[in-house]
């Protein structure tokens, strides 16, 4: 008998007749996570700035799509296969042990910079709503908004699930309002430089930056799903519309605030928000509200992660230190390097769905089964695809290098799909604990 972890053999499939359509899973859960501010409070200046607006707006669509069908759609398939969450399904590509650290500890990891993310974005928008600059009151804002947000996940998140059905409107609504104010200037505003296609580029390196994660997650929201329908149309409508409706719209308003502004331009979606007069400082408090559900979803899958992987060490404790670590990136004002952050999620999960698409096609488009202990294919490929992620970080590489490594998040999952195919076909993966019977039905974990 060979030795599968805990946290495998312990994972029970979402049964078929709990699974749950599309329009009530997939689709909610990606518009709302393109809705968030975050994804479009910087997107304008290094967009718009370089390139028209129909360029951008052609970029958005690109992007959406690659985010689909790249990022998203074999892991949801994986879900929905086989009614098991990422960190099970990833062990086919990095092993039982090697899934400890990718995607296991890793999606904790980077969820911790989220919640930083969110938290930071939550109290600007508050502190602007109160029209205060103080620096104190900020960080009391972040200590508080993190810490007790966290404990609700921890202790209710199926709540939060039913609150966030009505949240994810908000911000849609308010979107729709910022657009209607600032439409007047639309057709006046031109870029300030001629480069479109640094602009274009720019588009898919935020866009799939920012998704990065998610769409490793859609094993997670997959598992819910009882279909290949399901799995399509949820992502078609959730992210390509998601990316196209959240992206297009902010970045429409803010050129129609600069094409009609008369002071100092600004690039920031805030500045086309105050633009919107008395209701401006409402609007900030409604995207600080709706912005509790992220905070909520962030803290509970970095409280799991940890959890699952690291069982020894109490929930509440593993819990606590990820959300002081969030609380310090946010008060510091380290997270408040929006585009920089999506970068590096974009570099981390980018090779890890290139790897699992490689594992995914070269085992016959189904989920293989768990392999003993760690798949060096996928760990090479991720550590490879990695560092194509973060050219500006890789000490002694050329100017024109880093340059040419736009969208690193996009060559990174290329890598990351080559090298494991590659190294697949070289014979360096490890035994697997189990086959899988069929790719319809969902799969036992027995050992043989």
């Amino acid at each position: 008998m060979e030795r599968v972890p805990q946290y495998v053999s312990r994972s029970t499939p979402v049964p078929l007749n709990s699974r749950v359509p599309w329009y009530r899973s997939t689709f909610p859960a990606y518009a709302g996570i393109f809705l968030w501010v975050g994804f479009y409070l910087k997107l304008a200046e290094p967009t718009i700035g370089y390139a028209d607006i129909s360029v951008c707006l052609w970029g958005l669509l690109v992007a959406g799509l690659l985010c689909f069908g790249l990022y998203y759609y074999v892991p949801a398939m994986l879900g929905m296969q086989t009614g098991r969450p990422l960190y099970v399904v990833g062990t086919s590509t990095f092993g039982t042990t090697g899934g400890y650290l990718i995607p296991g500890l890793m999606m904790g990891a980077l969820q911790i910079g989220w919640v930083a993310v969110v938290g930071a974005v939550s109290a600007d928008f508050i502190m602007k709503g109160l029209n205060q600059t103080s620096k104190v009151l900020s960080s009391l804002i972040i200590i508080v908004w993190i810490y007790s947000l966290g404990w609700v996940a921890i202790k209710g998140i199926h709540y939060v699930g039913r609150v966030a059905k009505f949240l994810n409107w908000i911000p849609l609504i308010m979107i729709l309002i910022v657009f209607y104010a600032n439409r007047g200037g639309i057709a006046s505003y031109h870029p300030p430089h001629h480069e479109e296609t640094i602009g274009f580029l720019n588009v898919l390196t935020i866009v799939i930056g920012y998704f990065a994660t998610a769409g490793a997650a859609g094993a997670d929201f997959g598992m819910n799903n009882g279909t290949r329908k399901d799995v399509l149309l949820g992502g078609i409508f959730g992210i390509v519309g998601g990316a196209l409706i959240a992206g297009g719209l902010p970045v429409l308003s803010v050129a129609g605030y600069l094409g009609r502004a008369t002071g100092a331009p600004s690039y920031d979606y805030t500045a086309a928000i105050s633009s919107v007069g008395a209701l401006a400082p409402v609007m900030f408090f409604l995207f600080a509200i709706a912005s509790m559900v992220p905070t909520c979803f962030s803290s509970f899958i970095a409280s799991n992660s940890f959890t699952t992987m690291l069982p020894k060490i109490p929930r509440t404790v593993s819990t606590l230190a990820a959300l002081t670590v969030s609380v310090l990136l946010a008060v510091t004002g380290v997270a408040n390097n929006l585009v920089g952050f999506f970068s590096l999620v974009g570099a981390s999960f980018g090779p890890i769905c290139g790897a699992m698409v490689a594992d995914y096609i070269s085992s016959g488009r189904r989920w293989s089964g768990p392999r003993l202990g760690i798949n060096w294919a996928g760990c090479i490929a991720w550590i490879l695809g990695f560092l194509v992620g973060i050219p500006e970080h890789v000490p002694g590489l050329p100017a024109a290098w880093v340059k040419a490594d736009n969208p690193s998040g996009l060559y990174s999952f290329v890598v990351g799909f080559l090298v494991y195919l590659v190294l697949a076909k070289a014979g360096l993966r490890p035994s697997l604990v189990q086959v899988a019977t069929s790719t319809t039905d969902v799969q036992s974990l027995h050992s043989h």
